[in-house]
């Protein structure tokens, strides 16, 4: 997978906002101001990290060469995933989708029905 696949899929999410609070190479996805993954735009690293439920990441992290502990992420919760390794792009869309829908369950019922409510309004 490129970047400009990951970036694209991550952007057309309801919500999502993209921006380089840390460094000019290290872009961060968030929705409503939680970040749900961080591309690394440095052509030697070609990785990204994505939030993971923490028995689903150990369970890819076992199966996958391309998948390790996030790196400087809590490594419970975190994967860093190689895109150019042996994680096929659909897997990668998936962790994508998993990562976005772990940070949209963590917000109140209140919230979650405000940011459904933004959606159908539009």
């Amino acid at each position: 997978m490129n970047v400009e696949d990951f970036r694209e899929y991550c952007l057309q999410k309801q919500h999502v906002e993209e921006s380089f609070p840390f460094d000019e190479t290290t872009l961060v996805f968030k929705l409503n101001n939680k970040i749900f993954a961080l591309l690394s735009l440095n052509d030697l690293k070609n990785s990204c990290n994505l939030k993971c439920d923490p028995e689903k990441a150990l369970e890819l992290r076992a199966s996958y060469q391309g998948i390790v502990p996030g790196y400087h992420m809590n490594k419970k919760h975190w994967n860093t995933v190689s895109l150019n390794s042996d994680v096929a792009d659909q897997l990668i869309y998936d962790l994508i989708d998993h990562s976005y829908g772990l940070i949209f369950n963590s917000f109140s019922k209140k919230v979650q029905k405000e940011l459904l409510d933004e959606c159908t309004n539009r």
